[in-house]
């Protein structure tokens, strides 16, 4: 909607509202008129019912303020003789319209007396649960946001099963573009998968003040720009999403406005200077090890080293075998029973499954080995005399693709070597031309809303020609720290500032194993309740919160059983 529309929609509802309630001011013993004054007539009613004046500020929360609306209708029909469940039900179900038939009764009574308004146990047990919807939904959206790490993309750093608390303060809260919405749910409610949110109306976007900008090298949660995904995982037709309901990533911000970013053999490289991550970064390349009497799964394990793929050689695998193989599967090759292998992540096959199913099973002693490390684990792993040597794998053939941003031939760009690229920022102007559109073309179009077209060599924005644009937003660069595990704005772009969603600051809960079903999760107690940020080894403060904990519950035991003694 634009801002004319939002205007006349607003001007409608204060329309609405007085025709529906002017002789129920007036029987409150407030003057009729005060029922058609903009933000006035809502401190009123609120006066009407008895609710706390400041509650004035909740109606123009997006999405909470839907459930003050709620409360309000049904709270005005209690006030003036509504006071059964049928009544609030017709409130809710009618919009609020239901307060019209009360309106125009003949003499509408109000019940000054708060006193005299019985609420059922079931009212109150509906109104607690309103109201820690609404604070919870208040929490959410405007300080800090519960969020899990589903991929590996941050893999070291981050790991798949870590349980986030995401500030929105520090980068400052995005006001919701999404009027209409599922509280406390993103894109999809559970259970139902239907989407909790309607696409219009959609108010513009609004940012809260920061109190710190992105600086480089840190972690940031943003919507996906590129996302047309209705549910992770499942493949099925896109959909094109609000802003606010884009699904959320969660990457290391290499690059900020401004800056010229390159990927030079597989390091990232800003303003011509190698970028040096803080110690907590643990970035993983590619690597292949070399060993003549082979590379043991188990000897990588005993070193720590997980992110590698194993080899099993069945010799007499049937279609029933292989069904119940196949959760813990990657890949599987062979063409009969004799000669089948199967490929597993480094947990390999359940041994008491292997033996159930009466199968007769080796793993293939491979001479090479393709490796995920970290270049300390790459050093450590050279060290060991049961290996020739560790060589570190880079895609150095640069060939035309559509595959990397801007995905556009000729562009010859790869996950290791990229750029350079300078990254957009606001007030600044770049020479545009037909070579080089393609890097900008969606900034212009899809994020900065103007109507772009060509014409041979001749670019036209808003029906005028252009050989340069100026950026009305800052944009940043996000990459995994996993770097070849990572779907990033190597593949998709710029990430504009209105898709910041805040900053990971606390890991409250980890789970080892969190896509692998419930049994056999296991909880990370060391991750629990540290810190995302900071230098040196991660600490959890888990031991001093149950102490806490202890404490407080002492003192109140103490005090209950004082307060006894003294009664």
């Amino acid at each position: 909607m634009s801002e004319i529309q939002w205007i006349l929609f607003a001007l409608i509802i204060q329309v609405v509202h007085f025709l529906g309630t002017w002789r129920l001011y007036k029987a409150s013993g407030e003057s009729p008129w005060k029922a058609i004054v903009p933000i006035y007539n809502a401190i009123i009613l609120l006066k009407i019912i008895h609710r706390p004046w400041w509650w004035v500020f909740l109606l123009f929360l997006p999405v909470i303020n839907l459930m003050i609306f709620m409360v309000l209708w049904i709270d005005t029909v209690k006030y003036f003789g509504k006071n059964k469940i049928l009544d609030g039900v017709l409130a809710i179900a009618s919009l609020g319209f239901y307060i019209y038939t009360i309106n125009y009764q003949k003499n509408p009574k109000y019940i000054s007396d708060k006193k005299l308004i019985s609420r059922s146990a079931l009212s109150e047990w509906i109104g607690s649960i309103v109201f820690a919807i609404v604070a919870a939904t208040f929490v959410h959206n405007y300080f800090f946001q519960p969020y899990i790490i589903p991929t590996g993309s941050l893999e070291k750093s981050l790991l798949i099963g870590d349980f986030l608390f995401v500030s929105k303060f520090h980068y400052g809260a995005r006001i919701p573009t999404t009027t209409f919405a599922f509280p406390m749910v993103h894109d999809t409610l559970p259970i139902l998968k239907l989407r909790s949110y309607s696409n219009h109306p959609q108010l513009p976007y609004l940012r809260l003040p920061r109190i710190q900008k992105i600086k480089r090298n840190d972690i940031v949660v943003f919507n996906w720009p590129a996302d047309t995904v209705r549910r992770f995982f499942v493949k099925e037709a896109g959909v094109k999403k609000p802003l606010d309901k884009k699904s959320n990533y969660v990457k290391r911000c290499l690059g900020i406005a401004g800056d010229t970013l390159e990927i030079i053999d597989g390091y990232v490289h800003i303003n011509g200077i190698k970028n040096i991550l803080p110690d907590r970064a643990k970035v993983q390349y590619n690597f292949k090890a070399y060993g003549s009497k082979g590379i043991s799964s188990n000897k990588l394990l005993s070193l720590g080293i997980k992110d590698f793929h194993r080899s099993f050689r069945i010799e007499n695998i049937s279609q029933n075998t292989y069904a119940k193989l196949a959760p813990y599967l990657v890949g599987a090759q062979g063409n009969s029973q004799e000669n089948f292998t199967v490929i597993t992540r480094h947990t390999g096959l359940p041994i008491d499954l292997v033996r159930s199913l009466g199968l007769i099973a080796s793993e293939i002693l491979e001479k090479t080995k393709d490796l995920n490390l970290t270049l300390k684990e790459a050093e450590k792993i050279k060290e060991q005399i049961w290996v020739d040597s560790v060589v570190q794998r880079n895609q150095k053939i640069k060939t035309p693709n559509s595959s990397f941003f801007p995905n556009k031939i000729p562009f010859n760009w790869n996950q290791d070597n990229f750029g350079p690229i300078v990254i957009p920022k606001a007030g600044e102007k770049v020479d545009i031309n037909k070579d080089n559109l393609p890097l900008y073309k969606k900034i212009i179009v899809d994020y900065e809303k103007n109507n772009l077209k060509t014409n041979g060599n001749t670019i036209l924005i808003n029906g005028k020609k252009s050989t340069q644009y100026e950026f009305k937003m800052d944009y940043y660069w996000m990459m995994g720290d996993n770097r070849h595990r990572s779907e990033d704005s190597r593949f998709w772009g710029f990430v504009p500032e209105d898709h910041i969603v805040g900053k990971p600051v606390f890991i409250w809960f980890s789970i080892d194993g969190l896509n692998d079903g419930i049994s056999n999760w296991k909880v990370r107690w060391d991750r629990v309740f540290s810190t995302v940020g900071g230098s040196g080894k991660r600490v959890s403060y888990f031991p001093y919160f149950i102490i806490i904990i202890g404490i407080w519950q002492a003192y109140v035991f103490y005090r209950k059983r004082k307060s006894k003694k003294q009664n």
